[in-house]
This record gives C-alpha cells, sequence and structure tokens, in this order.
C-alpha cells in the first residue's frame, strides 16, 4: 500500500506517545488506510507533500456522500489532522494542509493522571542496585520531574544538561527550546546514572552510535520511544496500578500536582512548552473533585 511506511510510524507514535488504547489504534488505522488510499488511488498523489487542502475536502465529501454519522466524519478528521502534523514534526512533509479542516466542537476530554502515591510506587519498582534498574529510575524521575515528553527523553543529549545551575535544556516540537527545572532527586538519579552506569552502555567499538546521547541501550545505541514505553508499563504492572500507563502520563501529572500545588500556570506552560496558555488550562480542570472539597469545606452554605 501507498504510504504503508509513514501509515506505521504514526501508529506507533499513537502507541508509545499518545498511550492509546489497541481499540483506539485500530480506528485510527481503519481510517487513516481507507484516506491514504483515497490519495494514493483515486487522486494519484504519490508524496504526502503533494496533499492540498483540496484533496482533504474532496476525500470529505466522500465520506459525507456515505452517509456515515457526524462523530464518525469527527473521528476521521482528527486522525486526518494528526497524521499530518506527526508528518510535519517528523520532517516527512514540511506543510500541514489539514490544519485548516474545521473538527466540530466536542466537549475535551481531561487526560487521565496518576496521583502522587502511585507515582511514588512506580519509581519505587526499579532494582537501583542494577545497571537497567538504575537507568530505568533515571528515566522515570526525569519524565516525572521534567513533565518532557518521550520524544524530547529519548532525543536529551549530555550537552542539554546543566546540573550546577538544576535545568535541563529541552528540545520540543519544531526545535524549540526551554529550559526546565530537574529537581534534586531526579538530578541525584541522573548523575548516578551519567557517572556509574552509562559508560558500560557505551560500546567502544562504536561509540558515535550513542550520538551524545543520555539513555543507552544495551546495544549502545539510544534508546527508543517502544523500549521507554515497554520500561513504563512493565514498572506500572508490576506495582499493581491498573490505570493504562503510559510515558505521557507522567507529563499530565507533572502538570496537574504543580498546579493542585499553586503552581502558576504561566509557569507551567513555560515548563511544557506549550506555545498557548490554552493547552495548558486542561490541566486547570482535571482535579475539580478537589474545587468540590475545598467550596464545601469553606463556603457558609455548602
Amino acid at each position: 500500500m501507498q504510504f504503508k511506511e509513514e501509515l506505521q510510524r504514526y501508529l506507533q507514535f499513537t502507541k508509545v506517545e499518545k498511550g492509546l488504547s489497541e481499540h483506539s489504534i485500530e480506528a485510527y488505522k481503519n481510517d487513516l488506510t481507507r484516506y491514504l488510499k483515497f490519495l494514493a488511488q483515486d487522486l494519484r498523489i504519490k508524496d504526502l507533500a503533494g496533499v492540498t487542502l483540496k484533496h482533504i475536502e474532496d476525500y470529505l465529501e466522500e465520506l459525507s456522500a456515505m452517509d456515515l454519522s457526524p462523530s464518525s466524519i469527527a473521528r476521521n478528521v482528527s486522525s486526518i489532522r494528526s497524521f499530518h502534523e506527526f508528518a510535519v514534526v517528523e520532517n516527512i512533509t514540511k506543510a500541514n494542509p489539514a490544519e485548516l479542516v474545521d473538527l466540530p466542537k466536542k466537549a475535551e476530554k481531561l487526560p487521565e493522571v496518576l496521583d502522587p502515591n502511585e507515582i511514588n510506587q512506580i519509581l519505587e519498582i526499579p532494582d537501583r542496585t542494577t545497571n537497567q534498574g538504575i537507568r530505568n529510575a533515571a528515566i522515570m524521575e526525569t519524565l516525572y520531574a521534567t513533565g518532557m515528553r518521550v520524544s524530547e527523553l529519548t532525543g536529551l543529549e549530555l550537552d542539554n544538561l546543566y546540573f550546577e545551575i538544576g535545568f535541563i535544556r529541552v528540545v520540543g516540537k519544531g526545535n524549540k527550546e526551554r529550559l526546565v527545572p530537574v529537581g534534586e532527586k531526579a538530578q541525584d538519579a541522573l548523575e548516578h546514572y551519567i557517572e556509574y552506569i552509562r559508560p558500560k552502555y557505551l560500546k567502544e567499538k562504536n561509540p558515535q552510535k550513542a550520538k551524545n546521547r543520555v539513555f543507552l541501550n544495551n546495544r549502545g545505541g539510544p534508546l527508543s520511544r517502544m523500549s521507554i514505553w515497554n520500561i513504563v508499563n512493565d514498572a506500572a504492572e508490576r506495582a499493581g496500578i491498573t490505570k493504562n500507563v503510559y510515558p505521557h502520563i507522567f507529563r499530565h501529572s507533572f502538570a496537574t500536582h504543580l498546579l493542585e500545588g499553586g503552581a502558576d500556570l504561566r509557569a507551567v506552560q513555560e515548563m511544557l512548552g506549550h506555545s498557548s496558555i490554552i493547552t495548558t488550562e486542561i490541566y486547570t480542570h482535571v482535579d475539580r473533585s478537589l474545587l468540590h472539597q475545598v467550596h464545601k469545606e469553606f463556603h457558609p452554605r455548602a
């Protein structure tokens, strides 16, 4: 199938970074397979860079003619927009032709988060007397301490660590850079891993393979997104956490716990690397139960 490689890369991204369920990933796959087949067979498009807004609108007309429900069409639009956004971020294409496609308004789904106790349970799982356990602990401590995306973590380089001032320079979407505090516990875990464990993973025969990356696999190369996903998922299962735990949930939990603790919204926006504060504001709604509790406790007529 045309665009098979691009689709497979995107589906792996939805599993590793978005933490979607197998059912949701299958829905994305079906929607996008039909869309990409339309581009290749009906429109004779051979490269994603050749897709325009008009092509996408033509496809949506096809969907409307199939008498699909509004919710199904909305899901298809969402799938297409997300796929083209991924293509830009991954440098497959330079522009996103789907960014101007209107998505029907619907209630924003609040991200699931872990509470501090669940975070602690997961962070206690790695055996910090073994090489792998020390590395895995540093990975998860860093994810929770900084709120960085898994792609930002796998791309993290030694030159981006400013431990003397307690910051990490994170390179995010569109190569935008931001400085994020690392915190004492995560910094201790990172320093221990880098000084004593990373050299053991670094292979003398091919040191260039690591490309200065912080986190390495057993072969001396950079850890992949899927490897990080497996590390996090395994730790959560062993900790007995029943929620769907994936690397990005550390980012959701990072933001939520900061705001619950009284952090300024714009400070959290800066640490997350959101270009718009509207994106960050979703985390102010996650703890509505806390607001109810405060209202009930302190309002005279609650």
